[in-house]
């Protein structure tokens, strides 16, 4: 969809989006991902040893989640006018990542977790050594699939999309803040280990969770080639998403069951992790998760009612149960 006009600001206005519905544009934008997952990925192989590697991959990544980082690629990417099949190839390489960062979280030296999306995580499912190979196999996947032409013809663009995957899911991002969460959870189990402050668990969090969320709506800003301040307000939206994400999964570790959330609940508390219902208090992470989707909306004022999906989305991830 082109954009008609241009605000000051330099973001673009759209009227009127395609999907009136939230749900039905977040059914729309999985079963488009899964599509081009199941394209960009190593097809099933008869080869012993490439077989378990293949199937690990395909089992992490396929078939599961709401793949909410992938409809942001999606949907900002149809807010700025890109080409569907770029936007969607974003969105694929956007759940290679996020699928092999929660198969090593899920390992026995992480999070020793056994359920994932209802089912067996990949080290239960074969063992650890499969689960390292095929979350290192979709990590560099995730990039192949970002550089190929076909996500755009211009290499600076595809540079910038590599360039800035790598930045939010690397040392300075995603990965520093499970670096970060292990070191609060053994200063936890020291007699001596502090609890970290309002501050610190919202740095920590910012990297480990919304850096990822952040980078997703980017991405589909970049490939659209949109101007600098639309990219600016696009990623001003994500941060606020971000948060109020990591405050719903902390409410849903705390409220809800192992049955709808697909997971072991419970476990921050076990492991004594600071969290933003342990400083805010249940109610107050519930208005701080409502404040900032607040801000989120706030930030996409310079897109107009075209913006109505994004804002939608902001709202689900306070709101659901899973």
């Amino acid at each position: 969809m082109k954009t008609d006009t241009t605000h000051a600001s330099g973001a673009p206005a759209v009227v009127g989006a395609p999907w009136p519905d939230f749900s039905a544009a977040l059914t729309a934008a999985a079963e488009g991902v899964e599509a081009a997952l199941d394209a960009c990925l190593p097809q099933p192989t008869a080869a012993l040893g490439e077989r378990e590697l293949v199937d690990a991959m395909r089992y992490a990544v396929m078939g599961g989640g709401k793949r909410l980082r992938a409809f942001l690629a999606v949907e900002a990417g149809r807010l700025m006018g890109a080409d569907p099949a770029r936007a969607l190839r974003c969105g694929a390489a956007l759940e290679c990542l996020h699928a092999y960062s929660l198969v090593h979280d899920d390992l026995p030296c992480m999070d020793d977790d056994d359920l994932r999306r209802g089912k067996p995580t990949v080290h239960r499912a074969w063992d650890e050594a499969t689960a390292v190979l095929a979350g290192d196999a979709l990590q560099t996947v995730a990039f192949e699939i970002l550089a190929d032409p076909a996500t755009h013809p211009d290499g600076a663009v595809r540079a910038s999309l590599c360039l800035r995957l790598a930045q939010a899911s690397g040392a300075a991002g995603m990965v520093g803040g499970q670096a970060l969460d292990l070191a609060a959870e053994k200063a936890a189990e020291r007699a001596d280990g502090g609890v970290l402050d309002g501050v610190s668990v919202k740095r920590l969090q910012a990297m480990k969770t919304g850096a990822l969320l952040e980078v997703a709506a980017e991405l589909g800003a970049l490939v659209a080639e949109a101007p600098a301040a639309a990219v600016a307000a696009i990623r001003a939206y994500a941060r606020a998403l971000g948060e109020a994400f990591q405050i719903a999964d902390d409410l849903l570790d705390v409220t809800g069951t192992e049955a709808e959330v697909g997971k072991r609940v419970g476990k921050d508390a076990d492991a004594g992790k600071a969290t933003f219902v342990d400083i805010l208090g249940i109610d107050g992470a519930r208005a701080r998760a409502q404040a900032l989707v607040d801000e989120a909306a706030a930030a996409l004022a310079p897109f107009g009612a075209g913006a109505g999906l994004l804002t939608a989305a902001a709202q689900f991830v306070v709101d659901r149960r899973s």
